[in-house]
C-alpha cells in the first residue's frame, strides 16, 4: 500500500467515525505503537543511509496529516456528544412550575391574631415587652413576696446579673403603667419561661396573652363580661364561661376561667384557659412609687381596674383539634406510638 493510499484509508475512516470510541480505535490502527504508520517508520532501520531522511519525511508527513484530521475530528465528535447532553437535560423555563405546598401559620400565632382581633374590636392596645427582666418588676411590684413559691431557684432562669427570664407576661403592666396614665387598656402578647422538666404537657418555654384595664368604676362585672365576649369571639356565640375563685398575689379577688369544650371525642366538659382578677392595691402603690421615683405625678392609687392572662397553646388546641397528647397517655399506649409516628 502507497503512503497515499495508506493516508487516504485513514482519512476516510476518521470521517466516517460515529463516535469518539470509534475514533479512538481508528487512531490506534494508524498511529498507535502497532499502528500501520508506527511500522512504516519502523521499516527506516532497514535502508541505506542515503534513503532513509527522505523516506522519515514522507511517513512523517503522512503521520501528521492523520492526527491532524484525528484532532479535528474528535473536537467535532466532543462537542456534538456535549450538545446532546445539554439537549437531554435542558429544563423547558416556558413550562408552569411545579406546584408546591403552601405554608401557612402556626396554630399559636392563628390564635394570637384571633386573641388581639377580638380585644382590638374591643378597643384594647396590643403591646409587647422585654424577655429579660429584673426581679422587682417581675415580682416585687406585682405584690409578689419573697417567699412566693415563684421566686424559688427551680422555678425562676435566673441570670448571672441578677436578671431573669420573665416568668409571665405581667411586668408589662408596670411598666405601661409607669410610663402612662389611666385610662387604659392593654393586652400584651409573648414568650415567658419557668423552670419545668419537659413533658407532654409542660415545656420550659410557652406563650401568654395578658389583658390589662385601669380606669374608674371598674368592677368585676367588666371583666366578666370581657371574657364572655373572648370566649364568643373564639367560639362563638353559645360559648359558657365559668369562673371559680383562687389565689393571684397581684388580684384581690382572684378567678380561674374556664370554657365548656365541646370535645370531639364526645366528653364535653369544663377545660381551664387562665386567671383573673381584680388589680391588687399594693400594684398600683408599687407603680406610682416607680412613677415618684421618675419624677412623676402618682395617678393610680385610688384607681380600680382589672387582668387576666391565658394561654395561647390549650386555645389552639381546642380551636384547631389538636389532639392532648394526654388523652392518648391514660387511655391507649398504643395510639400515643401511632401519633407519634405520624409527627415523624
Amino acid at each position: 500500500m502507497t503512503d497515499q493510499s495508506l493516508q487516504d484509508q485513514a482519512l476516510r475512516e476518521i470521517a466516517a467515525a460515529p463516535d469518539l470510541d470509534t475514533l479512538q480505535a481508528v487512531k490506534t490502527r494508524y498511529v498507535g505503537k502497532s499502528g500501520l504508520v508506527t511500522k512504516e517508520l519502523g521499516t527506516l532501520g532497514k535502508l541505506p543511509p542515503e534513503e532513509r531522511k527522505a523516506r522519515g519525511a514522507e511517513i512523517n508527513a503522512v503521520r501528521a496529516a492523520i492526527e491532524a484530521a484525528l484532532t479535528e475530528r474528535e473536537a467535532v465528535l466532543k462537542q456534538a456528544a456535549l450538545d446532546a447532553k445539554l439537549a437531554s437535560e435542558a429544563i423547558d423555563v416556558t413550562l408552569p412550575g411545579l406546584p408546591l405546598p403552601a405554608g401557612g401559620l402556626h396554630p399559636i400565632n392563628r390564635v394570637y391574631d384571633d386573641l388581639t382581633a377580638i380585644y382590638e374590636r374591643m378597643g384594647y392596645t396590643v403591646i409587647e415587652g422585654p424577655e429579660v427582666e429584673d426581679e422587682h418588676h417581675n415580682f416585687e411590684a406585682l405584690n409578689v413576696p419573697w417567699y412566693h413559691p415563684a421566686r424559688d431557684l427551680q422555678d425562676t432562669f435566673w441570670l448571672e446579673d441578677g436578671r431573669l427570664l420573665r416568668t409571665h407576661t405581667s411586668p408589662m403592666q408596670i411598666r405601661y403603667m409607669v410610663a402612662h396614665e389611666p385610662a387604659l387598656k392593654v393586652v400584651v402578647r409573648g414568650k415567658v419561661y419557668r423552670y419545668e422538666a419537659t413533658d407532654a404537657t409542660h415545656e420550659a418555654m410557652f406563650h401568654q396573652l395578658e389583658g390589662l384595664v385601669v380606669g374608674d368604676g371598674i368592677s368585676m362585672t367588666d371583666l366578666k363580661g370581657t371574657i364572655a365576649e373572648m370566649a364568643r369571639g373564639l367560639y362563638g356565640p353559645t360559648a359558657k364561661v365559668r369562673f371559680q375563685p383562687s389565689y393571684y398575689p397581684f388580684v384581690e379577688p382572684g378567678a380561674d376561667f374556664a370554657v365548656w369544650w365541646e370535645n370531639p371525642r364526645g366528653e364535653s366538659k369544663w377545660l381551664e384557659l387562665g386567671g383573673c382578677g381584680m388589680i391588687h392595691p399594693n400594684v398600683f402603690k408599687a407603680v406610682d412609687d416607680l412613677r415618684e421615683a421618675e419624677g412623676k405625678e402618682r395617678v393610680y392609687e385610688g384607681k380600680t381596674g382589672f387582668a387576666f392572662g391565658l394561654g395561647p397553646e390549650r386555645i389552639a388546641m381546642l380551636k384547631y383539634g389538636i389532639p392532648d397528647i394526654r388523652y392518648f397517655y391514660a387511655n391507649d399506649p398504643k395510639v400515643i406510638g401511632q401519633f407519634r409516628g405520624e409527627l415523624g
